[in-house]
């Protein structure tokens, strides 16, 4: 990467950095990606909820509230052509006492503030109707149809496969190690793990750094406290117990514990919210876990008594401020997109356009973005049909019919493919998060060995 030079640096490869990268290819432009690990995906866009928002709870006004309203459309069609899994599930957000049943007026004005009109307000007979196997002394319900469930691995992946065949280099285990900001004409230079590159522009899409980060440009407008989120993600013999995505009434503190369906066929249970100091502690606790299980009893009381899949925990990119940081310096060529919590993977593609707005406004010369055909994704969702499901696949390709995870039903035509994409796995947790493969109820015991035999013979040598 020595001496490379580029229209743009992205750094940072989450789901709004590899929308942005998205956005910007295609274009005529010269853009690198970095990323400090070795995959897309893997800080807070891996570990959330996998909630494609409305916005109807947003703050009225913000740019948040904007942004996940604009995403959401974008999202919803962008993921019904590239075959990114996604069921509009519809939401409840459930009063359990008095004074919460007195807020759901409030918070349906809210949505309606926030260019939402779709929410009803339901009794509890209707509720119980719907959710029959909720806890009991629910009052009544404010009903979200349009919120839905996605999948957040093939979201990024998807951006990043579109980035990459629009010309975006992207450069994996690239640390940013130092900054030295251009002035006047001059080009960023930045120093990495792997060279010095230099930069017309750069935009920090770097999460959980990306107060770090701003603060080598010279600013100092916000800081980044992780906020750890644990989930319990129960075995697929749960999925009936929920027909919706179960909200409880959000909180100063923020959404609170939810419990909802996954597109893989699972339940979740979580998050927890806890403000740390170490930006890597993504384990989880017995004291969140008893927490969760404390809450889930009380919501669907018969869930906490199903098989566990897995736990898993999450950190969220807080901040001071009750917005997402995104800020243009047009002088320096620079932008910062910052403080992006768990409404980022919703608000992405729109966030993508704000952020080339702010590009155009600090003299970067956009494009046109030319004509292309989106990427078709295997669906890895449990609501179409999976390639063990398709007879003709299986005629044309016998591969596709030969299952190595039994779990998730995952086939080994599935694996070679995603080994020979545009942006393969370098790790088993890349491969895991392109198929499902190891994700299942017995967590690779039974598959494991082989899912890495094939792994370690499908790898491609590593350019640069």
């Amino acid at each position: 990467m020595t001496g490379a030079r580029y229209d743009v640096a992205i750094i940072g490869a989450g789901v709004v950095g590899t929308a942005i990268a998205r956005e910007l290819a295609h274009r005529g432009l010269s853009i690198v990606l970095i990323e400090a690990a070795a995959d897309i995906g893997t800080g807070t866009s891996k570990a959330n909820t996998a909630i494609l928002h409305t916005g109807f709870d947003a703050t009225p006004g913000t740019l948040e509230s904007r942004l996940v309203r604009r995403g959401h459309q974008l999202l919803r069609d962008y993921a019904a052509v590239t075959g990114i899994a996604h069921e509009p599930v519809g939401a409840l957000l459930v009063a359990w006492d008095a004074e919460q049943q007195a807020t759901l007026p409030a918070l349906q004005a809210k949505a309606v503030a926030n260019g939402y009109h779709g929410t009803a307000l339901i009794s509890a007979a209707e509720l119980y109707r719907r959710e029959p196997h909720l806890g009991p002394g629910a009052l009544g319900a404010l009903a979200v149809p349009d919120e839905g469930i996605i999948c957040p691995w093939s979201t990024p992946l998807a951006f990043a496969t579109e980035a990459v065949r629009g010309g975006v280099q992207l450069q994996l285990e690239t640390r940013v190690l130092a900054v030295q900001p251009g002035s006047g004409a001059e080009a960023h230079r930045l120093q990495t793990s792997r060279g010095e590159i230099s930069a017309r522009h750069v935009v920090n899409a770097a999460g959980l750094a990306s107060d770090e980060l701003d603060h080598a440009f010279g600013h100092d407008g916000f800081s980044i406290t992780p906020r750890r989120g644990e989930l319990i993600v129960y075995d697929k013999l749960a999925r009936p117990l929920v027909n919706h995505i179960l909200l409880p009434v959000p909180s100063a503190r923020g959404k609170g514990v939810l419990v909802a369906p996954t597109v893989y066929g699972n339940v979740l249970l979580g998050p927890t919210a806890e403000d740390l100091n170490d930006r890597s502690d993504t384990s989880s606790t017995t004291a969140g876990l008893a927490g969760l299980l404390d809450k889930g009893a009380r919501i669907v009381p018969e869930l906490v008594a199903e098989e566990v899949t897995a736990v898993y925990a999450g950190l969220r990119a807080a901040t001071e401020h009750g917005d997402y940081q995104l800020i243009g310096h047009p002088g320096q060529r620079y932008v910062c997109v910052g403080g992006i919590r768990s409404t980022g993977l919703t608000a992405a593609m729109a966030i993508a356009e704000h952020v080339l707005g702010l590009l155009d406004e600090a003299g970067l010369t956009v494009p046109g973005r030319a004509a292309v055909d989106p990427p078709r994704l295997p669906r890895l969702g449990e609501a179409s049909s999976r390639p063990y499901q398709r007879a003709e696949l299986i005629a044309a390709d016998p591969a596709y019919g030969q299952l190595v995870c039994h779990c998730e039903r995952v086939s080994r035509g599935e694996i070679r493919d995603a080994l020979a994409s545009d942006v393969p796995p370098r790790t088993l947790d890349g491969l895991r998060r392109r198929t499902r493969a190891l994700n299942g109820r017995c967590q690779g015991f039974y598959c494991g060995a082989e899912v890495r035999d094939l792994f370690e013979r499908g790898q491609q040598p590593v350019s640069g």
